[in-house]
């Protein structure tokens, strides 16, 4: 593998402290301080002038869909689509057919991955069949190489149940990635319950059945020591609920999404279940309560929820698309719109929630450019417009409410482990 020179570039990288123009360097698919002669003869030279340099994005919440449902997503297509966001490192989810339950799936889902352009995590479930009845055999789950449970879309709505989880995962050095709804509040539920749904005649998802559960794992981390991370936030009162508990030293962590900073209810008017998520897009107060716990530290990073869905299951009435959409191509450009541009956050603070700030979260070898790391990289032009078209797009699925929208912010070139992945609209790998 030749060794790499990226110069002339602006340089990230919030785990150092660095916010420069200068060069990073790679040799043997690390980063280091810097090049023999003999490597700088032979090493291949990245002009990065104008451009960001920082590290590969992280992403702590995708759904690839293998195995089993590939007519959606493949660990290729979707590392594909991480790839061309910028993404070197992602975390995959265990709701795909079969779940991930067992240490033989995810033997496959590794071995699968192996051949990804980046690195793919995989994640284990909580309960056996993600039915919230009995617990999956999380110690041999732990050996067979997850990084963390999750019945991620099914809460477990037994508190007891959750209880033993969250002891058993803490005993084999895990994590609880939970997906906060109370069931018993939200069923056939398709969108925020407000005005706007009693106006659209759909069935409404309380905040509060987010908030029960918040308040919940909150209580379990406190009385067990454990690490809970709240997926994809989306109510004012649990971002208050964390706020607190952050306060309080409680071990728990939580992520915000792309669409849930960009999107309000309003988007429904037009009944595109492009807006169909779970949880639902919320309110406007909502909306600028996850930018404020964005900018606090009350919400840990940004995770996309990549979730495809092929254009046959969307393209129903309301009631019956499923929920979920599509976003690692989009997460970066967005996010500088929304937190940059719009809401004046530092481009190094974003970019903290991309990388350091995610993958500390798993404890995952990745974020940073410090010499001796992994060598993952995301160039990117901060201010070219360009046409977002999901028919072009990496991504097997073209659920994206953004496609055919004009979008600021581009990946140039992504670099996983000293090879260049990505570059130019092109994979390379």
């Amino acid at each position: 593998m030749p060794s790499l020179i990226i110069k002339n570039g602006r340089v990230i990288d919030p785990a150092s402290k660095r916010d420069a123009k200068g060069d990073v360097f790679i040799a043997d698919g690390k980063f280091v301080k810097t090049l023999t002669p003999a490597q700088k003869k032979q090493a291949k030279v990245i002009d990065a002038k104008g451009l960001v340099v920082c590290p590969g994005l992280v992403d702590i919440h995708v759904h690839f869909r293998e195995p089993g449902q590939t007519h959606k997503e493949t660990i290729l297509t979707g590392s594909q689509a991480a790839a061309a966001g910028g993404f070197t490192t992602v975390v995959c989810m265990p709701n795909t057919s079969p779940v991930v339950d067992n240490a033989g799936t995810v033997a496959l889902i590794k071995s699968v991955a192996a051949a990804a352009p980046v690195h793919v995590y995989p994640t284990g479930c909580i309960t056996v069949g993600m039915k919230g009845q009995a617990l999956a055999p999380h110690g041999s789950l732990q050996k067979a190489g997850v990084v963390a449970l999750t019945d991620d879309g099914l809460c477990v709505q037994s508190n007891e149940l959750m209880h033993r989880a969250v002891e058993y995962a803490k005993m084999f050095g895990l994590s609880i990635l939970d997906h906060c709804q109370d069931e018993s509040m939200t069923e056939k539920a398709v969108m925020n319950e407000g005005v706007v749904s009693t106006r659209l005649g759909l069935k409404g998802w309380p905040h509060a059945a987010e908030d029960i559960i918040v308040a919940r794992n909150i209580i379990l981390s406190r009385y067990t020591g454990a690490h809970i991370h709240m997926q994809h936030i989306s109510s004012a009162h649990s971002v208050e609920l964390m706020r607190q508990a952050k306060k309080d030293g409680i071990n728990v962590t939580a992520e915000a999404t792309p669409h849930h900073i960009a999107f309000t209810e309003d988007a429904l008017a037009t009944y595109d279940t492009h807006f169909k998520m779970n949880p639902p897009l919320r309110t406007e107060t909502d909306r600028l309560a996850i930018i404020g716990g964005l900018r606090d530290g009350t919400l840990d990073c940004i995770g996309t929820d990549h979730a495809p869905h092929a254009p046959e299951e969307k393209d129903k009435e309301f009631d019956y698309a499923p929920n979920g959409i599509i976003g690692l191509e989009t997460a970066l450009p967005v996010c500088l719109d929304i937190l940059v541009k719009k809401s004046k956050f530092q481009l190094s603070h974003v970019i903290d929630l991309m990388t350091r700030k995610a993958a500390d979260i798993l404890k995952l070898p990745a974020g940073t450019l410090t010499p001796g790391a992994c060598a993952d990289v995301c160039i990117f032009d901060p201010g070219e417009a360009w046409l977002y078209n999901t028919y072009g797009a990496f991504s097997k699925s073209i659920n994206s409410p953004w496609d055919k929208q004009t979008l600021t912010g581009r990946v140039k070139t992504t670099i996983v482990s000293g090879q260049v992945v990505y570059q130019n609209g092109k994979m390379l790998v």
